[in-house]
This record gives C-alpha cells, sequence and structure tokens, in this order.
C-alpha cells in the first residue's frame, strides 16, 4: 500500500510540474499598453509605424518602430537578431519578448505577409 501511496504523490507532482511548466511558457497576445505593463514574456501584434525612423541595425540589434492598428500608439522594437526575411514586404509584425526600460527587448518576431496568399486565391 505504500507503494501505491509513493506512486500516486509522484504522479500528482509529475501533473502539477507539468501544468505549471506549460503556463509558463505560454506567451499571450497583448496590446502596446499592456507589454507595457507586463512583467513576463508577451506576443505583440501590429503594423510597422508610418512616419518613424526606418528599420535598421544597431550593432547586434534589429530596430524598428511597431504600431498598434486599434489604438495607434507605437513603441521601438530591439530584436535580437538580423533583419529576417521578407520585413520589408511585411504587413504584420508579431513581436514576443518583454518591455525593459524604454524598448520592447523581442527575442522572436513572425512576419505576416499577406501577398503569398492573395496569389493563391486568384
Amino acid at each position: 500500500m505504500n507503494r501505491k501511496i509513493l506512486l500516486g504523490i509522484l504522479l500528482l507532482a509529475f501533473v502539477g510540474y507539468a501544468g505549471w511548466s506549460f503556463m509558463d511558457a505560454v506567451t499571450p497576445y497583448v496590446g502596446i499598453a499592456e507589454a507595457r505593463r507586463s512583467t513576463s514574456n508577451v506576443q505583440v501584434k501590429g503594423l510597422l509605424a508610418a512616419g518613424a525612423p526606418a528599420p535598421h541595425m544597431e550593432g547586434n540589434l534589429f530596430v524598428f518602430t511597431l504600431q498598434d492598428e486599434e489604438t495607434g500608439e507605437t513603441m521601438v522594437v530591439h530584436y535580437h537578431g538580423t533583419k529576417p526575411d521578407q520585413f520589408d514586404e511585411a504587413y504584420h509584425v508579431v513581436a514576443i519578448g518583454k518591455y525593459q526600460d524604454t524598448a520592447f527587448e523581442a527575442h522572436k518576431l513572425l512576419i505576416k505577409c499577406p501577398s503569398k496568399y492573395e496569389q493563391q486565391k486568384r
């Protein structure tokens, strides 16, 4: 009977740890205002801001300005990497990371480029 109790405790511990790990790995979509307030990793979807400085490299950072489609609010994004392929054709950009100091520090970018899909519809 002690063996069954020990297996039950181990199973509960494993399920609890797996659930905690899964919740920690989930990165929610938020707007720019909420991204500024968040203390954990989030996903921010937006457009390349018109009238902002052109996307460029600053050392090992790719820097650009993202604009919230709904509110028009903007924020500077520092992507830790090189300029992604098809960035210039991007319709939407999803930045995954955390807001720190004066910019959003992104460790991953997802580029949404509709032109590829528009050609398939025809």
